[in-house]
């Protein structure tokens, strides 16, 4: 059945509902090594929202629209590239998003975060200076499909310090909805992103 057009708003409560229901549908990025498998469901965290932005296959998919592409980095300022270098960021298992939808999102994380010179650490690594978390859901309307997310960004004592959320919306792979629907383009469009964003929140002093 399609779902009918909600506010993000609506989207975000119905996710908070799914995270404690849905555990289980969790990839662990350790490393950022990308798995190959399959599940499906959807979460969202607990918080209050701070940030806001606009922005898979189980099989082979036909090349995705230009709007869900990777777009290349934009040089980083002195003030991000001093903050990035001594960035040590840990990227913690991924809620809502089907393992086969996040493998292509944590891959392209680790691309983006290298041509930033951003150093990411896998899930034991004691020296992490911040932690990301993400939740993730599907919404699916026509032959597009949305993919909604939230990232929350915490210190290494679990204080959250910022967060960025936004939306994904490409044309639908396949028949199906949900993740199936996805195309790994456009979750590498929501990595690079929130690498993006990431920096630039470092680069303006880290704060709130």
């Amino acid at each position: 059945m399609r779902r009918s057009r909600v506010t993000t708003v609506s989207l975000l409560a119905a996710l908070a509902l799914g995270a404690c229901t849905n555990a289980k549908d969790v990839l662990e990025p350790s490393a950022i090594t990308p798995p190959a498998s399959s599940a499906q469901s959807s979460a969202t965290p607990q918080g209050t929202s701070t940030t806001a932005t606009s922005p898979t296959t189980t099989a082979p998919a036909p090349s995705p629209a230009p709007s869900a592409t990777a777009s290349p980095a934009r040089p980083a300022t002195p003030a991000q590239t001093a903050a990035l270098a001594k960035t040590r960021l840990q990227v913690a298992p991924i809620v809502g998003a089907s393992v086969d939808a996040a493998a292509p999102l944590t891959a392209e994380l680790q691309t983006r975060a290298k041509q930033r010179g951003l150093t990411l650490v896998g899930s034991t690594d004691q020296t992490a200076t911040h932690v990301l978390k993400g939740y993730f859901s599907t919404m699916s309307e026509g032959k597009d499909t949305t993919v909604i997310y939230v990232w929350d960004i915490y210190d290494p004592s679990g204080n959250r310090l910022h967060r960025i959320n936004g939306q994904q919306k490409a044309p639908s792979v396949g028949s199906g909805e949900g993740w199936p629907a996805v195309a790994p383009a456009t979750m590498q469009a929501i990595a690079d992103q929130t690498i993006d964003q990431f920096a630039a929140w470092l680069g303006s002093g880290g704060a709130g």
